[in-house]
C-alpha cells in the first residue's frame, strides 16, 4: 500500500480586546467580538467556503477515492456557530460524504498537555463532545495535539484515553537518518500508532507555493508528482499535514493553490501508484516499522520544530504559570462565564502572540499577531489575567461561605 494521507487544522482564537490596567476590576468581558467575527467572516470568504466547495467536488468526483481529514478546535467551531453557521454546514456536508475523517484535539487548542494530565483530558472530553453534537454523533479515532505537540509522555496519556494513533511532526532532530514515512509506535504505549508530517512536501504546499523566489517555484502538479514518485518504494504514506487556512487565506487564490489543488488527484491517480487515505485508514492498513523515541517534546512550529513559540520566554512562562495556578479553584466553580473564560484564555495563540523571536521566524509570528509587540501582548493578557483572578478568587469565598 503506497497513500498519501493529508490532513488539515483549522483554528481561530478568541482574540482578546485591548484591555487596560484601569478596566480591572470594572470589565469583565475580555473578547474583541468585531474583530472575531470580522476575521472569521473574512477568512471563510478566502477559505472556508471555496476550499469546503472544492474538496465536496472533488470527492464526489473520484467517488470517495480522494479522501481529507481535519480537526477543528473547539473554539473555532464555537466561533462558527456564532458568525459562520454556512461554513459549519458545509463542513458538516464534508463530514457526510464518509469520505472525510474528524480528529479530536482539546477543546481549546490549548498547551494543558505540558502542564494538567486532568485539564488536558478534560479538554480532549469537552472536545469529544462537541464534535459529537455537531457531527452527528461523530466519534473520532485518531487524536491530534494542540500544534502536533508530542512527547513519549503525551502520547501515553492519549493511548490511555483510547486513541488509536497520533499525529506529530516528522522532526529531523528525532528522526534522525530514518523516514517521516513509515508508520511509528508510542515508546512507552505500543498500542498507539503515530503518524509523522512529511514536512518537506507539506511545506512545500503551505509555505512555499507562492513565493516567487523559491528555486522551485512555481510548483506545479507534475513536478510535485514525480517528487513523490521519488520516494523509495518501501515507504508506505506520505502525510501531508498543514493549516486548513493555507488555501486562499496565506496562499492567495490569485497563486493559484485552488487550481493545484484541483488538478492534484487526477496527477496522483494517472501518473503514480498511490491512493489517498485518512489517518485512521493508514493507522488500520500499515504495520509500524517500530517506536519512535521522543523523550523531549516537539511540534510542527517554526524552523526549531520545539515549544518556542509558546514557551521560550520570560513573559511566556510567567503568563502561562498564572494561568494553571487558578486550575484548582477554576475547577470548583459553578458559573458559565467563569468557564468559559478560562477554556478561552488557555488558547495557545495568546503565549503564540507573546514570542519574542526576531529572527528565523519572527516575520511568521508578528503575521499572525494583533499586537504590536510581544510585551504589549504580554501585559494586554495579564491585565486580563488579573481581573480573571478577582473574579475566581470572589466565586471561591462565597461558595466557601
Amino acid at each position: 500500500m503506497r497513500t498519501i494521507c493529508f490532513y488539515f487544522q483549522v483554528h481561530q482564537p478568541y482574540r482578546l480586546k485591548p484591555y487596560r490596567f484601569f478596566d480591572i476590576g470594572d470589565d469583565h468581558h475580555y473578547w474583541d467580538d468585531f474583530s472575531n467575527r470580522s476575521i472569521m467572516r473574512k477568512v471563510a470568504q478566502k477559505c472556508y467556503l471555496p476550499m469546503n466547495a472544492l474538496l465536496l467536488e472533488m470527492i464526489h468526483k473520484y467517488n470517495g477515492a480522494f479522501k481529507v481529514s481535519f480537526s477543528m478546535s473547539g473554539v473555532f467551531l464555537d466561533q462558527l456557530e456564532a458568525y459562520a453557521p454556512d461554513v459549519l454546514e458545509s463542513f458538516q456536508k464534508l463530514v457526510a460524504t464518509g469520505h472525510c475523517e474528524l480528529l479530536n484535539e482539546t477543546y481549546a487548542h490549548t498547551l494543558a498537555a505540558l502542564k494538567s494530565k486532568d485539564e488536558f483530558q478534560s479538554m480532549v472530553r469537552k472536545h469529544q463532545e462537541k464534535i459529537k453534537k455537531l457531527f452527528n454523533g461523530y466519534q473520532p479515532k485518531v487524536f491530534r495535539n494542540t500544534e502536533l505537540i508530542y512527547s513519549d509522555q503525551i502520547g501515553a496519556m492519549v493511548a490511555e484515553m483510547g486513541f488509536e494513533a497520533i499525529l506529530t511532526e516528522g522532526a529531523k532532530h528525532v528522526l534522525g537518518w530514518k523516514s517521516p514515512n513509515y508508520v511509528y509506535v508510542n515508546s512507552i504505549d505500543p498500542k498507539l500508532k503515530v503518524l509523522l508530517k512529511n514536512f518537506q512536501l507539506s511545506d512545500d504546499i503551505a509555505f512555499r507555493f507562492g513565493n516567487k523566489s523559491w528555486e522551485d517555484y512555481p510548483l506545479t502538479t507534475d513536478k510535485f508528482v514525480k517528487w513523490i514518485n521519488n520516494v523509495p518504494d518501501e515507504e508506505e504514506t506520505i502525510n501531508l499535514f498543514m493549516d486548513y487556512e493555507t488555501f486562499g487565506e496565506h496562499q492567495w487564490a490569485e497563486t493559484g493553490i485552488f487550481e493545484f489543488m484541483k488538478a492534484l488527484p487526477e496527477a496522483v491517480f494517472s501518473k503514480t501508484n498511490f491512493t489517498f487515505s485518512t489517518p485512521s485508514e493508514v493507522a488500520a492498513k500499515i504495520s509500524p516499522v517500530g517506536k519512535i523515541h521522543v523523550p523531549i517534546p516537539i511540534s510542527w512550529a517554526d524552523e526549531e520544530r520545539d515549544l518556542t513559540a509558546w514557551l521560550g520566554n520570560d513573559l511566556q512562562d510567567e503568563a502561562f504559570d498564572r494561568l494553571y495556578d487558578m486550575e484548582k479553584l477554576v475547577k470548583n466553580i459553578d458559573d458559565d462565564d467563569i468557564q468559559r473564560d478560562w477554556t478561552y484564555l488557555q488558547t495557545s495563540d495568546h503565549f503564540y502572540y507573546m514570542c519574542t523571536k526576531f529572527f528565523s521566524d519572527g516575520d511568521i509570528h508578528a503575521y499572525f499577531s494583533p499586537y504590536e509587540s510581544p510585551y504589549e501582548a504580554f501585559i494586554n493578557y495579564m491585565n486580563v489575567l488579573s481581573d480573571f483572578m478577582i473574579r475566581v478568587k470572589e466565586k471561591t469565598s462565597l461558595s466557601q461561605d
